[in-house]
């Protein structure tokens, strides 16, 4: 209980820091611990057409590690939502897709990040789109109000991953699918890496190995289970990770290299899939 306290106070602490920069500075410094990882996880993950019409707050105050709203299929009338919605870049991407009738939920513990958020939201003029103040692993949506979950970078920071995947399939209707973006670990890491509470931070130390987080799926109720790598990580892009860490990079990076990469996740909750926009009726989700 203490680890998940102490992980969550950092992750808090540095995620909100990033988002007080962006609103004073207009840019995160590379160094500073919530861009950890910024290069090589965090650079281009979105093209100009994605990009245009947003603020360019929200394109600075992304963090994550993937572009999930790339790689799955979000129609007209659905209901997203993001967890650990940051400065709100997917969920307003996810809001042009599902449309007028859709609607996007962004979900963050982070004041700052929440304020960033709305601000952007604001200034894109977009008004299908709900930030809420909360954390992932109690979301605060009914059961079956959801058609897609959606992630960035951010399931990898939870120390209780099993909970935030039991809360995804709660939410979730029947049919509904989950698409996240994460860190993944393709096999054994030095535990020097996996204890080290800045990695939390960093993206690292906190990724579930690519088989044990389909265990964690499928034991949340999950069915379609697949970890498709969108990038893979070399040892030079380990010691950018590791760098300022305290770790020993020349003695780790090797034993590193190839092990961690960005990956699409996606699963999909058992059931007949409802209309767009349609209800969950009493009893489906048992």
């Amino acid at each position: 209980m203490e680890t998940q306290t102490n992980t969550k106070t950092l992750v808090q602490e540095k995620y909100g820091a990033a988002a007080r920069q962006v609103r004073e500075n207009g840019s995160v410094a590379c160094g500073a611990p919530a861009r950890r990882c910024c290069d090589p996880v965090t650079t281009n993950l979105y093209n100009e057409a994605e990009m245009s019409g947003l603020p360019a707050a929200a394109v600075l105050a992304s963090l994550g590690c993937g572009n999930p709203t790339a790689l799955i299929e979000l129609k007209p009338g659905e209901t997203v939502l993001d967890l650990g919605s940051g400065g709100g870049i997917d969920v307003l991407l996810s809001a042009r897709r599902v449309g007028p009738t859709g609607k996007a939920y962004g979900l963050d513990m982070t004041g700052d990040m929440l304020d960033l958020a709305r601000e952007n939201q604001r200034q894109a003029k977009v008004e299908n789109v709900e930030f809420l103040k909360g954390e992932i692993e109690l979301i605060p949506l009914p059961d079956c109000s959801v058609d897609v979950v959606i992630s960035n970078c951010v399931i990898n920071l939870s120390a209780d991953k099993d909970r935030v995947l039991r809360e995804a399939f709660r939410v979730l209707k029947p049919g509904g699918r989950f698409a996240v973006s994460d860190v993944v670990v393709r096999g054994e890491v030095p535990d020097e890496v996996r204890t080290s509470m800045l990695l939390w931070v960093g993206c690292i130390a906190g990724a579930l190995e690519e088989q044990e987080y389909k265990s964690k799926l499928a034991r949340a109720g999950f069915a379609g289970v697949s970890i498709e790598p969108t990038r893979v990580y070399s040892i030079e892009d380990a010691r950018k990770f590791l760098a300022k860490s305290g770790v020993d990079v020349d003695a780790v990076a090797p034993l590193v290299e190839g092990k961690f990469m960005s990956a699409f996740i996606r699963a999909a909750k058992p059931g007949a899939a409802k209309s767009a926009g349609g209800c969950c009726s009493s009893g489906c989700c048992g």
